[in-house]
């Protein structure tokens, strides 16, 4: 352990200053010398775990939060933002980038901060005198700052799986017994007809789990496990919710449900477990559904979480649209996909051609077109597969919800996948795609439904060509 290394002079510099001390006198007090803390601030030096150690035991702080505290997420949180096209005629490459997080990490933060809060008012999150601001953003902004991975809860999550695993072989049968005896609560299936509008409910009175006989085994499963997490996670979750500092109710209750989802999924995909069948499985989703009795969603979601250091899954990213192709969840996980963030998406990505045959899953590899930017995302390949899903519990009902749910990884990391064999995915034929149309620069397109941002119109009356808002490319 003691030759881990990190560069967290923001966090360091960010704790000295909330302990309201100089830098002779913070390094005095963890044993290092004015001259090495200054480097350590500046990101010339990595922080040793040693070291990081003392910090946590001199201040009594958590040590994984100087690691996981990058202002903006990092140079990837960066470069998410700087590809808006606004951006494009700058050109601030990696490499400023880095200068400017090791120079200015306060900067940095500000600048994302300013950047986020103008999209979310482009977005209709803007707080106003009669609606305060949505707390979807914000809790999306933390989710991704720890990349969708909260190893204590991991951790926890897999110890208690396993031990009920040691006692019956069904999970939801584990975890009923396990909420009967040790918090007196007991599981009970309503019809349809007496909770209409409900997945679950939590009868406190009653003390019961009461839950919609609409729900399928993996749903029922999922949402049990929901309620051990409360019960059994609560000073992990707590502790998280805390950190989050979101000073909002509403942003710390959804903050909150996503921890305990997350705790549910990890007791249904136990870590080690669940990577060891991903890898001799070829990532075959559908094998690791029927091994772990969970739904597609499901599956797909945790793929998105599998960081542990010494033991990392392939990066994914995930998103759920519906037909209109708005997007109801988005995790970027440690893909960095500007996918992910992108406010619209394009009509050549075929994977939106989901809903046309429900049910069955669609592969496409991409690549983001040249000039859609003009950042380094440009020519980056793109696997990616996706399937519709249902609402759990309302399968029957008219109009029944569907939802397509995509995953996506780098194409050159995409080859251990079984749905990936057979293909070139380094020199294949890719559709080149961009990241909606205001924000892609692609020339010429035929589905393009508007401008791109930045970028003059170069209107003939001679002449029509296929699509109709040219542009200038030089």
């Amino acid at each position: 352990m003691s030759e881990t290394k990190l560069l967290a002079g923001h966090a360091v510099r960010r704790l000295r200053r909330a302990q309201s001390l100089t830098q002779v006198a913070f390094a005095d007090a963890v044993g290092i010398s004015p001259s090495y803390l200054n480097l350590i601030e500046r990101n010339q030096r990595p922080l040793t775990a040693a070291l990081l150690l003392r910090l946590a035991d001199r201040f009594d702080i958590d040590p994984r939060r100087l690691g996981a505290e990058e202002p903006a997420g990092g140079i990837e949180g960066l470069r998410r933002r700087l590809a808006d096209p606004i951006f494009a005629d700058i050109g601030i490459d990696r490499a400023e980038m880095a200068e400017w997080l090791a120079a200015a990490p306060g900067g940095v933060e500000a600048f994302a901060r300013a950047y986020d809060r103008m999209r979310e008012g482009d977005g209709g999150g803007e707080a106003t005198a009669d609606a305060p601001a949505s707390p979807v953003p914000r809790v999306r902004q933390e989710i991704e700052r720890w990349r969708n991975h909260f190893a204590d809860l991991d951790a926890a999550a897999e110890s208690l799986a396993d031990e009920l695993r040691l006692g019956a072989g069904d999970l939801y049968g584990a975890i009923a017994e396990r909420l009967r005896v040790r918090h007196q609560l007991a599981i009970r299936i309503l019809p349809a007809d007496i909770m209409p509008d409900r997945l679950r409910r939590l009868d406190l009175h009653a003390r019961q789990v009461q839950l919609s006989e609409m729900l399928d085994p993996a749903a029922r499963t999922f949402q049990i496990a929901s309620i051990l997490a409360q019960n059994e996670a609560g000073q992990e979750i707590d502790a998280l919710v805390a950190g989050a500092a979101f000073g909002d109710r509403t942003a710390e209750r959804l903050y909150r449900r996503h921890l305990n989802a997350y705790f549910a999924a990890a007791m249904m995909m136990p870590y080690a477990r669940f990577l060891r069948a991903c890898e001799q499985s070829g990532y075959d989703i559908l094998l690791l559904q029927r091994r772990f009795g969970a739904g597609f969603e499901q599956v797909a979601h945790r793929l998105t979480t599998l960081q542990r250091v010494g033991a990392r899954g392939l990066p994914f990213f995930m998103l759920r649209i519906d037909r209109a192709g708005q997007v109801s969840k988005r995790y970027a996980g440690a893909s960095s996909a500007p996918l992910v963030e992108a406010e619209g998406r394009c009509p050549l990505w075929r994977v939106h051609r989901v809903f046309e045959r429900l049910g069955e899953i669609r592969t496409h590899l991409v690549v983001l077109g040249a000039g859609q930017q003009g950042g380094e995302e440009d020519g980056e390949r793109w696997f990616t597969l996706g399937r519709t899903v249902e609402r759990p519990g309302l399968a029957t009902a008219p109009d029944s919800p569907i939802f397509g749910v995509i995953l996506g990884i780098r194409a050159d990391l995409a080859a251990p996948l079984v749905y990936a064999r057979g293909l070139d995915l380094r020199a294949g034929e890719a559709t080149p795609i961009g990241l909606g149309c205001a924000a892609c620069g692609i020339p010429d397109c035929a589905q393009r439904s508007a401008p791109p941002r930045g970028r003059s119109l170069d209107l003939s009356d001679r002449e029509r060509g296929l699509s109709p808002f040219p542009f200038r490319t030089d």
